[in-house]
Protein backbone atom coordinates (compact mmCIF):
# COMPACT_ATOMS: atom_id res chain seq x y z
CA UNK A 1 0.00 0.00 0.00
CA UNK A 2 1.51 3.55 -1.00
CA UNK A 3 1.61 6.26 1.56
CA UNK A 4 -1.12 8.03 -0.78
CA UNK A 5 -3.22 5.29 -0.39
CA UNK A 6 -3.12 4.96 3.25
CA UNK A 7 -3.85 8.68 3.68
CA UNK A 8 -7.20 7.94 1.48
CA UNK A 9 -8.26 4.74 3.69
CA UNK A 10 -8.64 7.19 6.65
CA UNK A 11 -6.89 7.53 10.36
CA UNK A 12 -6.00 3.87 11.55
CA UNK A 13 -7.58 3.06 14.47
CA UNK A 14 -4.83 1.27 15.84
CA UNK A 15 -2.41 4.45 15.17
CA UNK A 16 -1.16 5.03 18.79
CA UNK A 17 -0.50 1.12 20.16
CA UNK A 18 1.21 1.23 16.76
CA UNK A 19 2.83 4.28 18.24
CA UNK A 20 3.73 2.67 21.67
CA UNK A 21 5.84 -0.12 19.68
CA UNK A 22 7.44 2.36 17.70
CA UNK A 23 8.31 4.49 20.79
CA UNK A 24 9.98 1.49 22.07
CA UNK A 25 12.13 0.69 19.05
CA UNK A 26 13.58 4.08 19.29
CA UNK A 27 13.81 4.00 23.27
CA UNK A 28 16.32 1.16 22.82
CA UNK A 29 18.48 2.46 19.64
CA UNK A 30 19.36 5.23 21.12
CA UNK A 31 19.91 3.51 24.76
CA UNK A 32 22.44 1.47 22.91
CA UNK A 33 24.38 4.57 21.54
CA UNK A 34 25.45 5.51 25.33
CA UNK A 35 24.93 2.47 27.71
CA UNK A 36 28.17 1.49 27.04
CA UNK A 37 29.71 4.50 28.06
CA UNK A 38 29.94 3.22 31.98
CA UNK A 39 30.72 -0.04 31.30
CA UNK A 40 33.71 0.00 29.35
CA UNK A 41 36.21 -0.50 32.21
CA UNK A 42 34.44 -3.66 33.13
CA UNK A 43 34.44 -4.78 29.20
CA UNK A 44 37.86 -3.74 28.94
CA UNK A 45 39.11 -5.52 31.92
CA UNK A 46 37.05 -9.05 30.78
CA UNK A 47 38.05 -9.13 26.96
CA UNK A 48 41.54 -7.57 27.28
CA UNK A 49 41.59 -4.70 25.18
CA UNK A 50 45.02 -2.92 23.87
CA UNK A 51 46.04 0.02 22.53
CA UNK A 52 43.14 1.86 23.29
CA UNK A 53 41.29 0.06 21.22
CA UNK A 54 38.23 -0.38 23.58
CA UNK A 55 37.13 3.06 22.24
CA UNK A 56 35.54 0.85 19.28
CA UNK A 57 33.34 -0.50 21.94
CA UNK A 58 30.92 2.96 21.60
CA UNK A 59 32.52 4.14 17.62
CA UNK A 60 31.55 0.79 16.09
CA UNK A 61 27.72 1.21 17.17
CA UNK A 62 28.55 5.13 15.87
CA UNK A 63 29.83 4.56 12.79
CA UNK A 64 27.43 1.88 11.41
CA UNK A 65 24.58 3.95 12.69
CA UNK A 66 25.46 6.96 11.10
CA UNK A 67 26.43 6.00 7.85
CA UNK A 68 23.86 3.92 7.02
CA UNK A 69 20.81 5.62 8.17
CA UNK A 70 20.07 7.90 5.09
CA UNK A 71 20.45 4.66 3.01
CA UNK A 72 18.27 2.63 5.47
CA UNK A 73 15.69 4.92 5.35
CA UNK A 74 15.37 5.59 1.85
CA UNK A 75 15.37 1.82 1.52
CA UNK A 76 12.01 1.52 3.57
CA UNK A 77 10.44 3.88 1.07
CA UNK A 78 11.45 2.04 -1.87
CA UNK A 79 11.16 -1.57 -0.82
CA UNK A 80 8.86 -1.15 2.51
CA UNK A 81 8.92 0.21 5.47
CA UNK A 82 7.34 -2.73 7.21
CA UNK A 83 9.05 -4.84 5.99
CA UNK A 84 12.73 -2.87 6.23
CA UNK A 85 11.51 -2.10 10.47
CA UNK A 86 11.25 -6.40 11.35
CA UNK A 87 14.54 -6.76 8.96
CA UNK A 88 16.42 -3.95 11.27
CA UNK A 89 14.80 -5.47 14.54
CA UNK A 90 15.39 -9.46 13.51
CA UNK A 91 19.20 -8.20 12.93
CA UNK A 92 18.89 -5.95 16.34
CA UNK A 93 18.49 -8.94 18.06
CA UNK A 94 21.10 -11.28 16.45
CA UNK A 95 23.77 -8.56 17.07
CA UNK A 96 22.63 -8.24 20.61
CA UNK A 97 22.96 -11.88 21.07
CA UNK A 98 26.43 -11.82 20.08
CA UNK A 99 27.36 -8.70 22.07
CA UNK A 100 26.29 -10.34 25.02
CA UNK A 101 28.05 -13.34 24.28
CA UNK A 102 31.06 -12.29 22.49
CA UNK A 103 34.23 -14.03 23.75
CA UNK A 104 36.78 -11.30 22.16
CA UNK A 105 37.11 -7.63 21.66
CA UNK A 106 36.71 -8.58 18.30
CA UNK A 107 33.90 -10.51 18.46
CA UNK A 108 32.37 -8.00 20.58
CA UNK A 109 33.59 -4.97 17.71
CA UNK A 110 32.13 -6.64 14.99
CA UNK A 111 28.71 -7.70 16.70
CA UNK A 112 28.60 -3.80 17.80
CA UNK A 113 28.91 -3.05 14.03
CA UNK A 114 26.11 -5.19 13.07
CA UNK A 115 24.36 -3.55 15.63
CA UNK A 116 24.34 -0.19 14.29
CA UNK A 117 23.61 -1.25 11.03
CA UNK A 118 20.30 -2.98 11.75
CA UNK A 119 19.48 0.41 13.87
CA UNK A 120 20.22 2.38 10.82
CA UNK A 121 17.34 0.38 9.49
CA UNK A 122 15.36 0.37 12.55
CA UNK A 123 15.36 4.61 13.21
CA UNK A 124 14.08 5.93 10.01
CA UNK A 125 12.11 3.10 9.24
CA UNK A 126 10.02 3.56 12.47
CA UNK A 127 10.02 7.27 12.43
CA UNK A 128 8.97 7.04 8.74
CA UNK A 129 5.99 4.88 9.58
CA UNK A 130 4.86 7.26 12.44
CA UNK A 131 5.26 10.32 9.79
CA UNK A 132 2.67 8.12 7.21
CA UNK A 133 0.33 6.71 10.07
CA UNK A 134 -0.64 10.16 11.26
CA UNK A 135 -1.94 12.81 9.32
CA UNK A 136 0.20 16.38 9.52
CA UNK A 137 -1.09 18.85 11.88
CA UNK A 138 -1.58 19.18 15.63
CA UNK A 139 -2.34 14.78 16.46
CA UNK A 140 1.38 14.28 14.22
CA UNK A 141 2.97 16.90 16.11
CA UNK A 142 1.18 14.94 19.58
CA UNK A 143 2.81 11.91 18.29
CA UNK A 144 6.54 13.43 17.03
CA UNK A 145 6.09 15.08 20.76
CA UNK A 146 5.60 11.56 22.55
CA UNK A 147 8.27 10.08 20.00
CA UNK A 148 10.98 12.53 20.67
CA UNK A 149 10.15 12.28 24.40
CA UNK A 150 10.75 8.76 24.28
CA UNK A 151 13.97 9.04 21.99
CA UNK A 152 15.26 11.72 24.58
CA UNK A 153 14.69 9.29 28.05
CA UNK A 154 16.64 6.57 25.95
CA UNK A 155 19.08 8.91 25.59
CA UNK A 156 19.77 9.76 29.57
CA UNK A 157 18.10 6.60 30.45
CA UNK A 158 21.47 4.74 29.08
CA UNK A 159 23.40 6.83 31.58
CA UNK A 160 21.02 5.78 34.17
CA UNK A 161 20.75 2.36 34.10
CA UNK A 162 24.27 1.40 32.18
CA UNK A 163 26.05 1.50 35.66
CA UNK A 164 23.74 0.48 37.61
CA UNK A 165 23.16 -2.68 35.15
CA UNK A 166 27.48 -3.18 34.71
CA UNK A 167 27.95 -3.27 38.74
CA UNK A 168 24.94 -5.59 39.73
CA UNK A 169 24.74 -8.04 36.71
CA UNK A 170 27.65 -7.61 34.34
CA UNK A 171 28.53 -5.79 31.09
CA UNK A 172 26.89 -8.80 29.52
CA UNK A 173 23.43 -7.61 30.51
CA UNK A 174 23.47 -4.03 29.15
CA UNK A 175 23.18 -6.15 25.91
CA UNK A 176 20.71 -8.97 26.92
CA UNK A 177 18.56 -6.01 27.68
CA UNK A 178 17.31 -5.93 24.09
CA UNK A 179 16.88 -9.58 23.72
CA UNK A 180 13.10 -9.46 25.17
CA UNK A 181 12.51 -5.76 23.80
CA UNK A 182 12.73 -7.12 20.11
CA UNK A 183 10.50 -10.19 20.75
CA UNK A 184 8.17 -7.54 21.57
CA UNK A 185 8.57 -5.43 18.67
CA UNK A 186 8.49 -8.95 16.39
CA UNK A 187 5.83 -10.15 18.21
CA UNK A 188 3.45 -7.17 17.93
CA UNK A 189 4.45 -5.28 14.86
CA UNK A 190 2.47 -7.63 12.39
CA UNK A 191 -0.62 -6.52 13.92
CA UNK A 192 -0.21 -3.26 15.03
CA UNK A 193 2.17 -1.51 11.95
CA UNK A 194 0.78 -1.48 8.16
CA UNK A 195 2.49 -1.84 5.10
CA UNK A 196 3.21 1.37 3.31
CA UNK A 197 6.26 2.43 0.96
CA UNK A 198 6.88 5.06 -1.98
CA UNK A 199 5.22 5.39 -5.42
CA UNK A 200 8.71 4.57 -7.07
CA UNK A 201 9.26 1.34 -5.22
CA UNK A 202 10.36 -1.17 -8.45
CA UNK A 203 13.63 1.18 -8.96
CA UNK A 204 16.70 1.84 -6.69
CA UNK A 205 19.95 3.82 -7.09
CA UNK A 206 22.97 2.03 -7.08
CA UNK A 207 25.32 4.42 -7.59
CA UNK A 208 23.83 6.70 -5.16
CA UNK A 209 23.71 3.92 -2.15
CA UNK A 210 27.40 3.92 -2.40
CA UNK A 211 28.04 6.64 -2.47
CA UNK A 212 26.32 8.22 0.09
CA UNK A 213 27.18 5.74 2.60
CA UNK A 214 30.78 5.59 1.45
CA UNK A 215 30.79 9.39 2.28
CA UNK A 216 29.32 9.04 5.53
CA UNK A 217 31.21 6.66 6.70
CA UNK A 218 34.56 8.08 5.83
CA UNK A 219 32.97 11.62 7.40
CA UNK A 220 32.56 9.60 11.02
CA UNK A 221 35.22 7.58 10.87
CA UNK A 222 37.29 10.79 10.28
CA UNK A 223 35.84 12.18 13.41
CA UNK A 224 35.32 9.24 15.52
CA UNK A 225 39.63 8.76 14.89
CA UNK A 226 40.58 12.12 15.03
CA UNK A 227 41.35 13.09 19.05
CA UNK A 228 43.76 10.14 18.61
CA UNK A 229 45.63 10.59 15.09
CA UNK A 230 44.92 14.41 15.68
CA UNK A 231 42.47 17.47 13.60
CA UNK A 232 45.37 18.03 11.52
CA UNK A 233 46.85 14.90 10.56
CA UNK A 234 47.50 13.54 7.39
CA UNK A 235 44.99 10.56 8.56
CA UNK A 236 41.77 12.53 9.72
CA UNK A 237 42.25 15.45 6.83
CA UNK A 238 42.82 12.65 4.03
CA UNK A 239 39.69 10.48 5.57
CA UNK A 240 37.78 14.73 5.50
CA UNK A 241 38.86 15.48 1.72
CA UNK A 242 37.92 11.87 0.72
CA UNK A 243 34.61 12.22 2.39
CA UNK A 244 34.17 15.34 0.57
CA UNK A 245 35.02 14.01 -2.81
CA UNK A 246 33.12 11.44 -2.29
CA UNK A 247 29.66 13.52 -1.14
CA UNK A 248 30.60 15.88 -4.45
CA UNK A 249 30.28 11.99 -6.53
CA UNK A 250 27.11 11.39 -5.05
CA UNK A 251 25.68 15.00 -5.49
CA UNK A 252 26.42 14.45 -8.81
CA UNK A 253 25.31 10.85 -9.56
CA UNK A 254 22.02 11.95 -8.12
CA UNK A 255 21.44 15.09 -10.09
CA UNK A 256 21.43 12.87 -13.31
CA UNK A 257 19.63 10.03 -11.89
CA UNK A 258 16.09 9.10 -13.51
CA UNK A 259 15.44 7.79 -9.94
CA UNK A 260 17.87 8.81 -7.55
CA UNK A 261 18.06 7.61 -3.79
CA UNK A 262 18.42 10.78 -2.81
CA UNK A 263 15.98 13.17 -4.66
CA UNK A 264 18.27 16.74 -4.11
CA UNK A 265 15.28 18.78 -4.62
CA UNK A 266 14.29 17.84 -0.84
CA UNK A 267 17.50 19.87 0.49
CA UNK A 268 15.61 23.26 -1.21
CA UNK A 269 13.64 23.27 2.28
CA UNK A 270 14.92 25.52 4.60
CA UNK A 271 12.18 24.19 7.34
CA UNK A 272 13.71 20.84 6.57
CA UNK A 273 17.86 22.06 6.20
CA UNK A 274 17.56 24.39 9.13
CA UNK A 275 15.60 21.47 11.35
CA UNK A 276 18.15 19.18 10.88
CA UNK A 277 21.30 21.46 11.42
CA UNK A 278 19.26 22.26 14.84
CA UNK A 279 19.29 18.51 15.35
CA UNK A 280 23.00 17.78 14.34
CA UNK A 281 23.98 20.63 16.71
CA UNK A 282 21.51 19.06 19.74
CA UNK A 283 23.69 15.90 18.74
CA UNK A 284 26.98 17.60 19.55
CA UNK A 285 25.56 19.00 22.77
CA UNK A 286 24.02 16.00 24.17
CA UNK A 287 26.34 13.51 23.85
CA UNK A 288 29.63 16.27 24.62
CA UNK A 289 27.63 16.75 27.55
CA UNK A 290 26.56 13.16 28.67
CA UNK A 291 30.27 12.20 28.08
CA UNK A 292 31.92 14.98 30.07
CA UNK A 293 29.34 14.82 33.04
CA UNK A 294 30.30 10.88 33.69
CA UNK A 295 33.66 11.16 33.32
CA UNK A 296 33.61 14.36 35.65
CA UNK A 297 31.43 12.21 38.30
CA UNK A 298 33.75 9.38 37.83
CA UNK A 299 37.34 10.48 37.33
CA UNK A 300 37.28 13.73 39.83
CA UNK A 301 34.47 13.22 42.09
CA UNK A 302 34.77 9.79 42.43
CA UNK A 303 31.71 8.26 42.31
CA UNK A 304 31.01 4.90 41.21
CA UNK A 305 28.97 3.91 38.05
CA UNK A 306 25.82 3.02 40.31
CA UNK A 307 26.15 6.01 42.19
CA UNK A 308 26.55 8.45 38.51
CA UNK A 309 23.92 6.15 37.18
CA UNK A 310 21.27 7.34 39.92
CA UNK A 311 22.07 10.95 40.14
CA UNK A 312 21.28 11.04 36.24
CA UNK A 313 17.65 10.30 37.39
CA UNK A 314 16.86 13.64 37.32
CA UNK A 315 17.92 14.94 34.04
CA UNK A 316 15.74 12.07 32.65
CA UNK A 317 12.89 12.81 34.09
CA UNK A 318 13.52 16.46 32.98
CA UNK A 319 14.16 15.10 29.38
CA UNK A 320 10.24 13.95 29.47
CA UNK A 321 8.43 16.96 30.65
CA UNK A 322 10.84 18.87 28.47
CA UNK A 323 9.47 16.52 25.43
CA UNK A 324 5.96 16.55 26.66
CA UNK A 325 6.25 20.71 27.04
CA UNK A 326 7.77 21.14 23.73
CA UNK A 327 5.30 19.36 21.91
CA UNK A 328 2.19 21.46 23.15
CA UNK A 329 4.61 24.58 22.48
CA UNK A 330 5.28 23.71 18.59
CA UNK A 331 1.37 23.21 18.04
CA UNK A 332 0.76 26.90 19.45
CA UNK A 333 3.52 29.14 18.59
CA UNK A 334 5.60 26.53 16.18
CA UNK A 335 8.70 25.19 16.30
CA UNK A 336 11.41 27.80 15.96
CA UNK A 337 10.72 29.62 18.92
CA UNK A 338 10.70 26.42 21.01
CA UNK A 339 14.03 25.39 19.18
CA UNK A 340 15.79 28.66 20.35
CA UNK A 341 14.57 29.24 23.68
CA UNK A 342 15.56 24.96 23.97
CA UNK A 343 18.93 26.02 22.92
CA UNK A 344 18.76 29.10 25.15
CA UNK A 345 18.62 26.75 28.21
CA UNK A 346 20.88 23.86 26.88
CA UNK A 347 23.68 26.90 26.46
CA UNK A 348 22.74 28.22 30.12
CA UNK A 349 23.07 23.97 31.62
CA UNK A 350 26.50 24.25 29.67
CA UNK A 351 27.71 27.47 31.16
CA UNK A 352 26.85 26.38 34.79
CA UNK A 353 29.05 23.41 34.57
CA UNK A 354 31.75 25.05 32.81
CA UNK A 355 32.50 26.08 37.00
CA UNK A 356 32.79 22.56 38.10
CA UNK A 357 35.36 22.53 40.45
CA UNK A 358 37.98 19.50 41.85
CA UNK A 359 36.54 19.65 45.22
CA UNK A 360 33.04 19.84 43.89
CA UNK A 361 29.51 18.01 44.63
CA UNK A 362 26.76 16.31 42.84
CA UNK A 363 24.26 19.46 45.02
CA UNK A 364 26.69 21.66 44.55
CA UNK A 365 27.62 21.24 40.69
CA UNK A 366 25.75 18.91 39.15
CA UNK A 367 22.20 19.27 39.97
CA UNK A 368 21.08 22.77 38.77
CA UNK A 369 22.93 22.42 35.51
CA UNK A 370 21.02 18.99 34.74
CA UNK A 371 17.94 20.47 35.74
CA UNK A 372 17.58 23.11 33.04
CA UNK A 373 19.65 21.07 30.51
CA UNK A 374 16.87 18.07 30.73
CA UNK A 375 13.84 20.17 29.28
CA UNK A 376 16.04 22.38 26.78
CA UNK A 377 17.46 18.68 25.45
CA UNK A 378 13.79 17.28 25.29
CA UNK A 379 11.82 20.54 23.78
CA UNK A 380 14.89 20.82 21.10
CA UNK A 381 14.51 17.28 20.20
CA UNK A 382 10.86 17.64 19.57
CA UNK A 383 11.01 20.91 17.92
CA UNK A 384 13.61 20.28 15.30
CA UNK A 385 12.01 16.49 14.47
CA UNK A 386 8.91 18.37 14.23
CA UNK A 387 10.93 20.94 12.00
CA UNK A 388 12.76 18.35 9.70
CA UNK A 389 9.41 16.19 8.69
CA UNK A 390 6.84 19.18 8.03
CA UNK A 391 5.90 19.47 4.30
CA UNK A 392 7.78 16.04 3.69
CA UNK A 393 6.21 14.10 0.85
CA UNK A 394 4.58 10.70 2.00
CA UNK A 395 6.65 9.14 -0.54
CA UNK A 396 9.92 10.29 0.54
CA UNK A 397 9.35 9.75 4.53
CA UNK A 398 12.08 7.24 5.22
CA UNK A 399 14.21 9.53 3.23
CA UNK A 400 13.66 12.60 5.64
CA UNK A 401 13.43 10.46 8.89
CA UNK A 402 17.09 9.00 7.78
CA UNK A 403 18.46 12.56 7.50
CA UNK A 404 16.81 13.61 10.89
CA UNK A 405 18.35 10.68 12.37
CA UNK A 406 21.74 10.88 10.76
CA UNK A 407 21.97 14.63 11.32
CA UNK A 408 21.77 13.57 15.26
CA UNK A 409 24.18 10.32 15.32
CA UNK A 410 26.77 12.69 13.21
CA UNK A 411 26.56 15.00 15.62
CA UNK A 412 26.77 13.03 18.74
CA UNK A 413 30.10 11.80 16.97
CA UNK A 414 31.43 15.44 16.36
CA UNK A 415 30.39 16.57 19.76
CA UNK A 416 32.45 13.44 21.89
CA UNK A 417 35.44 13.88 19.19
CA UNK A 418 35.54 17.62 19.82
CA UNK A 419 34.75 17.36 23.48
CA UNK A 420 37.59 14.72 23.98
CA UNK A 421 40.31 17.09 21.84
CA UNK A 422 39.33 19.99 24.06
CA UNK A 423 39.62 18.16 27.74
CA UNK A 424 42.34 16.77 26.46
CA UNK A 425 44.50 19.24 25.30
CA UNK A 426 43.68 21.40 28.08
CA UNK A 427 44.56 18.43 30.43
CA UNK A 428 47.97 17.81 28.76
CA UNK A 429 49.38 14.69 30.42
CA UNK A 430 48.23 15.50 33.83
CA UNK A 431 45.92 13.11 35.98
CA UNK A 432 45.37 14.57 38.98
CA UNK A 433 42.03 15.80 39.75
CA UNK A 434 42.20 19.65 39.45
CA UNK A 435 43.97 19.43 35.84
CA UNK A 436 41.35 16.67 34.66
CA UNK A 437 38.73 19.55 36.26
CA UNK A 438 40.07 22.04 34.39
CA UNK A 439 40.15 19.97 31.13
CA UNK A 440 36.20 19.37 31.64
CA UNK A 441 35.67 22.92 32.09
CA UNK A 442 37.04 24.34 28.75
CA UNK A 443 35.17 21.35 27.43
CA UNK A 444 32.09 22.36 28.88
CA UNK A 445 32.58 25.88 27.29
CA UNK A 446 32.69 24.33 23.91
CA UNK A 447 29.25 22.42 24.33
CA UNK A 448 28.10 26.22 25.35
CA UNK A 449 29.22 27.30 21.95
CA UNK A 450 27.49 24.45 19.98
CA UNK A 451 24.35 25.76 22.08
CA UNK A 452 24.83 29.21 20.79
CA UNK A 453 25.15 28.44 16.98
CA UNK A 454 21.55 26.21 17.79
CA UNK A 455 20.50 29.18 19.38
CA UNK A 456 21.74 30.90 16.16
CA UNK A 457 20.49 28.65 13.50
CA UNK A 458 16.94 28.30 15.44
CA UNK A 459 17.07 31.65 14.67
CA UNK A 460 17.90 32.48 11.48
CA UNK A 461 16.97 29.07 9.30
CA UNK A 462 14.35 27.43 10.86
CA UNK A 463 11.43 29.79 9.00
CA UNK A 464 8.06 28.22 8.89
CA UNK A 465 6.54 29.40 5.71
CA UNK A 466 2.53 30.10 6.42
CA UNK A 467 1.46 27.22 4.51
CA UNK A 468 3.53 24.66 6.15
CA UNK A 469 3.59 26.50 9.68
CA UNK A 470 2.10 23.97 12.71
CA UNK A 471 -0.35 26.30 13.65
CA UNK A 472 -1.78 26.60 9.69
CA UNK A 473 -1.90 22.74 9.34
CA UNK A 474 -3.48 22.16 12.88
CA UNK A 475 -6.31 23.64 12.03
CA UNK A 476 -6.68 21.58 8.55
CA UNK A 477 -9.68 19.49 8.04
CA UNK A 478 -9.30 15.86 6.74
CA UNK A 479 -10.70 17.29 3.40
CA UNK A 480 -8.50 20.04 3.25
CA UNK A 481 -5.01 17.90 4.09
CA UNK A 482 -6.08 16.11 1.33
CA UNK A 483 -6.82 18.59 -1.11
CA UNK A 484 -3.02 20.37 -0.36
Amino acid sequence: MSASDMTAAGPDPRRWKALALLCTAMFVVNLDAQIVLLAIPSIERDLHFTGGSQQWVLSAYLLTFGGLLMLGGRMADLLGRRRMFFIGTALFLLASLLCGFAWTGGVLIAARTLQGASAAVMAPTALSILVTTFDEGSERNRALGIWSGVAGFGATAALLVGGPITDTLGWEWIFFLNVPIALVLLGFGPTLLRESKGERSNSFDIAGAITITLALVLLVYAVVEAPKAGWLSAQTLGLLVASAVVFAVFARVESRSAAPLVPLRIFRSGILVGGNLVMLLLGMIGFGMGLLVSLYAQQVLGYTALLFGLGMAVMTVMTVFGSAGGQALVTRIGFRPVAAGAMALLGIGCVLLSRISADGSYLGDILLPLLVFGPGLGGCYVAATIASQTGVKAEEAGLASGINSASFQIGGALGVAICSTVAAAVTGLATGPVALNEGFQSAFVACAIFAALGLAVALLLVRPSRQSSPAAVATKTPATAQAD
